[in-house]
C-alpha cells in the first residue's frame, strides 16, 4: 500500500551521490522533495534535472532538502550529477524500495513498447516527514517551479503570525 498524503512516510536509508547517505529522520526539520524519474542523462530526465538545478538556490532559502531517486547505480548518477552539474543528491534504489514505497512502478509504453519502470512523480514532506503533496503522471519542463510553488506555500502555512 502506498503512502497517502497526511501519513508520516517510513524510516528510510539509502546511498546518495559523493559517497554519502541519505537518512529520512536525519532530516527532521527540513521540507523534502523526492522527486523521481526513469533514467539518468535522458531527455524529459535531464530536463527536470536542469529545472531543478537552476532553482536549487531557491529550494535551499525555504529550507528544503531536494533529492531525486531512480534505478540507476551510484555511478550512473555521479556521470549525471558531473555532466549537469547537479547540486543535489539523487539516490540509487536499484531494488526499488522507495519506488514501492510510494508506488511509482507503472507499465508504461516506450518506443510503441510496453515495459515496467518508473512514472515520473513527485513527492513534498513536511518538516515532520509527513507526506503533503503528491504530483503524478507529471511533465518534465515546469514542473519545478510548481514545487517550489508549494514548498513557498507550505511554508507560509507554518510560519507562525504575530
Amino acid at each position: 500500500m502506498a503512502i497517502q498524503i497526511g501519513e508520516t512516510v517510513p524510516e528510510f536509508k539509502f546511498p546518495v551521490t559523493h559517497n554519502k547517505w541519505v537518512v529520512l529522520s536525519a532530516l527532521r526539520g527540513y521540507n523534502i522533495v523526492l522527486y523521481f524519474y526513469p533514467k539518468d542523462d535522458t531527455p524529459g530526465c535531464t530536463v527536470e534535472a536542469e529545472e531543478f538545478r537552476d532553482a536549487w538556490e531557491d529550494f535551499k532559502a525555504e529550507h528544503c532538502v531536494l533529492l531525486g531517486v531512480s534505478r540507476d547505480s551510484i555511478s550512473s548518477h555521479e556521470k549525471f550529477c558531473s555532466k549537469y552539474n547537479l547540486p543535489f543528491p539523487l539516490i540509487s534504489d536499484t531494488e526499488g524500495e522507495l519506488c514501492t514505497m510510494f508506488d511509482v512502478i507503472k507499465n508504461r509504453m516506450m518506443y510503441g513498447r510496453e515495459t515496467r519502470g518508473i512514472e515520473r512523480s513527485t513527492f513534498l514532506l513536511d518538516r515532520n516527514g509527513v507526506l503533503r503533496k503528491e504530483w503524478r503522471k507529471i511533465k518534465a519542463e515546469g514542473h519545478a517551479e510548481q514545487v517550489l510553488f508549494a514548498v513557498q506555500e507550505l511554508n507560509r502555512e507554518h510560519t507562525p503570525t504575530c
